[in-house]
């Protein structure tokens, strides 16, 4: 485009980036930003955050690479997919039946491409967007098609409140351009905020996850989560203007390759199956894992980087279980999930014990013992209901850890 672009980083410890400087942005960067036309912020950056506030006051355009990209892209081949779980794996799972079906199409946003890089070449018949609540509020236009899959308090340290996080998630289905806001009808908070949905909402309910499952069981994804994501996967197809019957769908599934650290087996130690499900980064997703695994004697390994959510529905969800549980903390919020399973569990359910460990290596170890105790097969379950920054780069490198510490019992797949 003929232009240079000024590049700021809160901390960017001296880089270069093709021989640009990185500026800091209370060293400087704040002023540079200011005398620019637009800024392309990162999703990281909170829209709310006040240098952001004060860049559009003084009439600068701050934006994201998917709100432009939004802006110029056939909006009628574009599907986002937001939701706090299961966004990724119905964005694949969509993904992986378009190819089935003979379409040509990409994962972007999360996961996949970014559709904004030139890089990528040439666009594919259609995008499928996993669309975080960061990005959400960087839209100014939204494609035909926006899914909504749960809501579950998240990311509170980014939009500032639980309602603000709600409010900006959902708003995706409200944007300029939304013909088909697809949502998920089991969710209960979902149903809740019908109000915040628009006039173009459509419902995935129970009657089609039932109907489903004559094609979703060639996924082979455990947990009824999944049969949820694979409906609402399909209902993104259908809205896209597809049509499919179950024979075909379910030659399409055949294949499917579930996503890393999602409920993905690792493989067994003896009578003990280890699971790595180390994207579960807040309550939701570990509820979905304890349902998966109901009836089976089960070691839940919790704990990372604290944001302030409630664990209380998660300490019900453990207390409610059918098999013996064995809940291991894990720093650094570890113990206070811990507290809330005490709490739920007290005086009225023997099967469920809490211990602490000083690290994933030492909580393996116990869950392992404990497990291995269970002649009928017991289960080690890594979804810490937390992120892992701080102690690990991000949850891919939590989950290493986890299958290196497993691997240390002659894991086998």
């Amino acid at each position: 485009m003929g232009s240079v672009p000024v590049l700021v980083d809160d901390d960017p410890s001296g880089a270069e980036l093709d021989g640009l400087e990185v500026r800091a942005t209370h060293a400087g960067g704040m002023e540079q930003l200011a005398r620019c036309e637009v800024v392309v912020k990162s999703p990281g950056i909170s829209r709310y955050r006040a240098e952001v506030t004060q860049l559009e006051e003084s009439g600068v355009a701050v934006c994201g690479g998917l709100g432009l990209f939004m802006e110029e892209a056939d909006r009628a081949r574009v599907a986002c997919i937001t939701g706090t779980k299961g966004k990724s794996t119905t964005t694949a799972l969509a993904v992986h039946l378009l190819h089935g079906l003979g379409y040509h199409a990409r994962a972007g946003g999360n996961i996949g491409h970014p559709p904004w890089d030139p890089a990528g070449g040439p666009d594919p018949d259609y995008w499928i967007i996993e669309t975080s609540s960061f990005q959400v509020p960087d839209l100014k236009r939204a494609p035909t098609v926006a899914a909504v899959t749960s809501l579950s308090p998240d990311h509170l340290d980014w939009h500032g409140s639980v309602e603000r996080y709600y409010a900006d998630k959902l708003s995706l289905c409200t944007k300029p351009g939304v013909a088909h806001a697809l949502v998920n009808g089991s969710d209960p908070e979902l149903r809740s905020r019908v109000d915040q949905l628009g006039t173009n909402v459509q419902w995935v309910g129970a009657d089609d996850v039932e109907r489903d499952r004559l094609w979703s069981e060639e996924l082979a994804l455990p947990g009824s989560h999944n049969a949820r994501n694979a409906s609402m996967a399909r209902a993104v197809i259908l809205a896209l203007g597809i049509s499919a019957d179950d024979g075909a769908l379910a030659a399409a599934a055949e294949g499917f390759a579930a996503l890393p650290s999602r409920c993905r087996s690792l493989g067994q130690a003896g009578t003990v199956e280890f699971i790595d499900d180390s994207l579960a980064t807040n309550v939701l997703p570990t509820q979905s894992a304890l349902e998966a695994y109901d009836g089976r004697a089960l070691a839940l390994l919790v704990g990372g980087q604290d944001r302030g959510i409630d664990y209380a529905p998660l300490g019900r969800s453990v207390s409610e279980r059918s098999g013996p549980t064995l809940v291991v903390t894990m720093p650094d919020n570890g113990p206070r999930i811990g507290a809330a399973v005490r709490a739920a569990s007290s005086g009225s359910h023997d099967l469920v014990d809490v211990v602490d460990a000083p690290d994933l290596a030492s909580a393996v170890d116990t869950a392992y013992d404990w497990a291995s105790a269970h002649k009928t097969g017991g289960v080690v379950l890594l979804s810490p209901a937390a992120p892992s920054f701080g102690r690990y780069h991000d949850y891919g490198d939590r989950a290493d850890a986890f299958a290196r510490a497993a691997a240390r019992h002659d894991l086998r797949p």
